[in-house]
């Protein structure tokens, strides 16, 4: 990139040099012929003149005759050869216009290029130049180039440390660490962005909300301190900021704090009506309900797509069980998590959540978008998931040696009407962790 843009400037300051150097070089071969006719010229005129004077010395011409021809020889002079240039001809300085000439001509070749790559690193955009054409090239990048897209993140990263005034760099290196799931650079380069637009409290605000996301998506969806801090920093500048309004609601629908997650939902849908994720919240804000055991109020919401059983809404079907080897050992109250990830991932944050308690196996078990930990990634969009499950002693979603664990080892294919009348697929909890 940067070679293209010094072999472009390189031209461009050839093309000038020709504008300078043209003139001079052909300019000096017009006059040079002129000159050669004019020295011709004077030279005949010299050679008439002695003529004249050798012809009046003999005898030969009387005076009078002298002086005619010798003004009819002044008069073609003059007519061919201009006062000013005949005394420019005589002068001895017409050599040094031709050294001065060369001077100029190489004086402009080392001058102009020089001082064109000198001001423009002083005072040009070569930074700013630099980082537009890394974020063009990341942004053609699709999933099939995520080496590529790692090596323009970290160019974009070097660039943006050097000079951190792009915000929309920042807001770029943070969406394209998301995407290679790398969360704690996500967390990073959001919070630099938080840092760069200070003078804006509303993305100030965005940028911390999505530095939590980041941290959230780390945690597996547990609001540990780095989450928490975050979404404090956002809240306390704007405490309607939707992604950690987002996360506050996941957090409490998973511990099951039903009407905490409605008064978060429900807050979105009042500040960001035209939410990219909004169908997807009022599908949230109605399991909410389902499981408070109370109506949704058809005059605050709008109805959602798909029924109470959840026909119409994309995702999976699993009934959990836990191998009776292990049946005896499980207290009813450890929590249990349900995870659907990508079929290509192998870590990260799931597409899809779900907490139960071990008292409540066997269980059919629906994950489609209202299990969602954020509205950037949604079993819908996938075509298949990996199903995974575990009991946490901890109660935390990360693994720990002691958990027990099951998975489905092959893709199970996301269904359209992923309800109650679809047939679920068994996942068995038959391993204890180790380490």
């Amino acid at each position: 990139m940067t070679q293209t843009f010094w072999l472009t400037a390189s031209v461009l300051i050839l093309l000038a040099l020709c504008f300078i150097v043209a003139p001079l070089v052909f300019h000096r071969s017009g006059r040079r012929a002129a000159l050669d006719l004019r020295n011709q010229n004077l030279l005949a005129y010299r050679s008439r003149l002695a003529e004249l004077d050798r012809e009046l010395e003999a005898g030969t011409l009387d005076q009078e005759s002298y002086q005619q021809l010798r003004d009819e020889l002044i008069g073609s002079l003059t007519d061919d050869v201009p006062d000013a240039d005949r005394g420019m001809l005589d002068s001895p300085n017409m050599m040094k216009g031709g050294r001065s000439a060369r001077v100029v001509v190489l004086a402009c070749l080392i001058a102009i290029p020089a001082a064109a790559v000198f001001f423009y690193e002083r005072w040009g955009y070569m930074g700013e130049l630099e980082q537009f054409l890394t974020m063009q090239e990341m942004a053609a990048s699709d999933g099939d180039r995520r080496g590529q897209m790692q090596g323009l993140a970290e160019q974009l990263r070097e660039k943006l440390e050097a000079s951190p005034g792009n915000t929309d760099g920042w807001a770029m290196l943070g969406r394209t660490y998301m995407t290679l799931e790398q969360y704690p650079d996500a967390a990073w380069a959001f919070e630099r962005l938080a840092e760069s637009i200070e003078e804006d409290p509303q993305r100030e605000a965005t940028a911390w909300g999505l530095s939590a996301q980041a941290l959230f998506f780390q945690s597996e969806g547990q609001p540990g301190g780095e989450v928490q801090r975050a979404i404090e920093n956002a809240r306390a500048i704007n405490p309607d900021e939707v992604n950690s309004l987002g996360l506050l609601g996941i957090t409490a629908f998973s511990q099951q704090q039903y009407e905490d997650a409605l008064n978060y939902w429900e807050r979105i849908l009042e500040v960001a009506p035209d939410h990219p994720q909004v169908a997807s919240i009022r599908q949230g804000i109605e399991e909410a309900y389902q499981r408070l055991g109370q109506e949704m109020p058809t005059t605050e919401m709008p109805s959602t797509a798909g029924s109470a059983d959840g026909q119409g809404s994309a995702g999976v079907l699993v009934k959990v069980e836990i191998d009776p080897a292990f049946a005896d050992d499980i207290a009813d109250d450890t929590a249990l998590f349900v995870f659907a990830r990508p079929v290509d991932a192998t870590g990260g944050a799931p597409l899809a959540v779900a907490r139960l308690t071990a008292g409540q196996l066997p269980a059919v078990v629906r994950l489609d978008d209202r299990n969602a930990m954020s509205p950037q990634a949604r079993i819908s969009d996938a075509e298949s998931v990996r199903v995974q499950a575990r009991l946490s002693r901890s109660g935390n979603a990360m693994p720990q040696a002691g958990d027990w664990q099951g998975q489905i080892d092959e893709p199970v294919v996301v269904q359209e009407n992923a309800g109650a009348a679809s047939e679920p697929v068994t996942l068995v909890i038959d391993t204890q962790l180790t380490n």
